[in-house]
Parts: C-alpha cells; sequence; structure tokens
C-alpha cells in the first residue's frame, strides 16, 4: 500500500476536486475506503500495476456514484434534474464544482456509461479508465491491451454516444 498510496490520493484528489462544494467526503476518505474495498478482493488475478488502478478506479467510480445518488434521492423526495446536452461530453464540467446539479450530472453519466457498456464495453471501459481513472491515453492502451489510436477513437466515439444519451434522458 506504501507504494500506490500517493497515486491512489492523487487519483481522488481529482475527483474531489470535480465534486460539488457541499461534498462531505474528502480524498483521504475516498481511498480509504477504496482500499477496504481492495483488500477484500480475494479472488482478482492481479496482473499489473495498470491493472490495478484500473480496478481502483472501479471502485472509487462506485463509490462516488452511490454518494450522489444518495445525495440525490435525499434532496427534493429523489427527482434528479434533466442534464441537457448537445454536443459531446464535457469530461472537465462532469459534476462541476459550481453546479447545483452535480450529482445528478454523475447520475445520469452513470446510467448512461451503464447503457454503453451493454452495447460496446470496451468503449464504456475506455470512458471509466480515462476519466474515472485518471489513465492516460498509452495506459489505457495498456489495460486494454490495443494500440493507443484506439483508445482516442473509443473515447471520441464514447463520448458522442454518452451525450447523445444523456439529452435523450
Amino acid at each position: 500500500m506504501p507504494l500506490v498510496y500517493e497515486q491512489l490520493r492523487a487519483q481522488a484528489r481529482r475527483y474531489m476536486r470535480k465534486e460539488r462544494s457541499g461534498v462531505t467526503m474528502q480524498s483521504t476518505a475516498l481511498v480509504h475506503e477504496t482500499y477496504l474495498k481492495l483488500v477484500h478482493a480475494n479472488d482478482v488475478d492481479w496482473h499489473d500495476r495498470s491493472h490495478f488502478f484500473a480496478l481502483a478506479a472501479q471502485i472509487m467510480r462506485r463509490i462516488l456514484i452511490d454518494a450522489a445518488r444518495a445525495r440525490t434521492a435525499a434532496k427534493r423526495g429523489g427527482g434528479a434534474a434533466r442534464i441537457d446536452h448537445s454536443s459531446a461530453v464535457d469530461f472537465d464540467q462532469i459534476p462541476s464544482a459550481d453546479s447545483d446539479a452535480s450529482s445528478a450530472a454523475l447520475c445520469a453519466l452513470d446510467d448512461a456509461l451503464e447503457s454503453l457498456a451493454r452495447i460496446d464495453p470496451r468503449r464504456a471501459r475506455v470512458i471509466e479508465l480515462r476519466f474515472f481513472g485518471g489513465l492516460s491515453v498509452e495506459e489505457t492502451a495498456e489495460v486494454l491491451r490495443v494500440s493507443p489510436q484506439t483508445v482516442m477513437r473509443d473515447w471520441r466515439l464514447a463520448r458522442a454516444w454518452i451525450a447523445r444519451e444523456m439529452a435523450d434522458e
């Protein structure tokens, strides 16, 4: 854990910077909760460092989505505002730190990502690894065992698909 702790904290800080200002979870708490889930993942066949961080990204995503869904359910009786996007998703703006709809945006993104995963798992994985995992194009290509060009193509197409899916909601 000491070898990866600082990188996990940096990853968590990136997530938390994008969260709205009223979020009570701190990056350290996110890392610790992720660690507890990783410790109990006994049946994982670890391949390499990138695989570890990809799994950590999935776990952090689930923790943040669960927290966002809980906030959305508690606020206004569970009615989430619809998010309208007319072009490709700008991941630097979801969730926006100043937006009241940040929890709803994160939930809408997760729903769209789940829908994409059902029809194109690799493109959904690219979004997850790059946005939630903070992996570079090259690291994502290594984890998925594809070329960096394929990652970039999947990234562009998945962003457009998710934007359309979120606009249809």
